[in-house]
């Protein structure tokens, strides 16, 4: 299944990408299986995106929780919580 990656803010800053198209294994269904997928990449996706980071996540445009499902050709966003002041 193909999904489009998008990275926002200091996550596009870390990892040196805006946008990326990522092939899931079969058993890769949700969010978090995706950003668990992408933390195998190395060790910039590792440090952006580890379990412990605070990460919002966006669907098609609509804010998800990591067992949200995916399908192909859904649009995948990661970007940290926002801070205001």
């Amino acid at each position: 299944m193909k999904v489009k990656v998008l990275f926002f803010a200091s996550l596009r800053e870390q990892l040196g990408a805006t946008a990326m198209e990522v092939d899931l294994p079969a058993d890769a269904t949700t969010v978090g299986a995706l950003r668990a997928h992408l933390r195998g990449r190395g060790d910039a996706y590792e440090s952006a995106l580890g379990e412990k980071k605070a990460l919002r996540m966006a669907v098609n445009q609509e804010m998800v929780q990591a067992s949200a499902p995916l399908k192909a050709g859904d649009e995948v966003a990661f970007f940290p919580p926002v801070t205001g002041g």
